[in-house]
């Protein structure tokens, strides 16, 4: 057997995502936060949704134009992950931050824009996600993260992401607005996620479910977060610079990405994750 050869079967051993550990997690909550300030920054400050200024024209909508930069480059990073060859951990996560990027935009025009509410918006991005992992399901047999080591599986994988990306922001969103508040919900979501861990550690209870529960809740607890960072003072929030926020948790996502070198999972060891 030639080099290439060896290469070959192992790439085909691997997936293409990386090995869930608490790294991940850590990384996956400091990433969706990321996702909440940097899409805020663009579509609230820099394109002025949330200013005086704000334009009036459904197609002018700063949360639109957003979702439209953002789900572009999402789409070119998905296209370039699918292309890959082998698991990369920067590729991987450049493109979860960008699907939770595109996720704030999207779901702020879903629940804001079209003005179906937070309720409405959560409901019908719940029902997009459950449609996703049905198809999945449907189609290749399991939506384990061990099957993500060709195209089509690839391809679902991401699209389930988006969906409990931009769900996960419109659910924070819901539960924030309430007399929770930010902080409130942060520790509901967190405390959602703790009892996870709990099933997660104490039962035989489904892994896949498990896993994409999780990781549904962390969107959520990230945008809560996040926009505990940069809302005014008067709603509850730090109002510190959404640019400064985003760029700090860039540079901690980068130093986490060095500390932990992720792996990528093997193709056939985490059959129920």
């Amino acid at each position: 057997m030639t080099g290439t050869d060896k290469a070959t079967l192992t790439n085909a051993n691997l997936t293409k995502v990386p090995a869930i550990t608490l790294g991940f997690w850590i990384i996956k909550i400091l990433a969706t936060t990321f996702g909440e300030t940097a899409g805020d920054s663009v579509s609230m400050s820099w394109l002025g949704e949330t200013t005086p200024d704000a334009p009036t024209s459904f197609w002018q909508s700063g949360y639109l134009i957003g979702t439209l930069i953002f789900g572009a480059i999402l789409a070119a990073l998905v296209f370039v992950q699918i292309r890959a060859r082998r698991f990369n951990p920067w590729l991987y996560w450049a493109t979860i931050i960008a699907s939770t990027t595109a996720g704030t935009t999207m779901a702020d025009f879903v629940t804001r824009s079209i003005g179906i509410g937070y309720s409405g918006g959560s409901l019908l991005l719940l029902g997009s996600v459950l449609a996703s992992l049905l198809v999945w399901r449907q189609a290749l047999g399991t939506v384990s993260v061990s099957s993500v080591h060709e195209p089509k599986a690839e391809l679902f994988y991401w699209v389930t992401i988006t969906f409990s990306q931009t769900l996960g922001t419109a659910l924070g969103d819901w539960i924030a607005d309430g007399p929770l508040g930010y902080l409130g919900s942060a520790v509901i979501f967190g405390a959602l996620l703790a009892l996870i861990a709990l099933v997660y550690f104490r039962t035989a209870f489904d892994r896949v479910a498990l896993f994409w529960a999780a990781f549904i809740l962390t969107r959520p607890l990230g945008a809560v977060v996040g926009d505990f960072l940069d809302k005014p003072h008067d709603r509850g929030g730090l109002e510190l610079s959404r640019v400064w926020a985003t760029l700090v948790l860039g540079v901690a996502i980068a130093a986490l990405i060095v500390m932990f070198r992720q792996k990528a999972a093997p193709a056939d060891a985490q059959k129920g994750v």
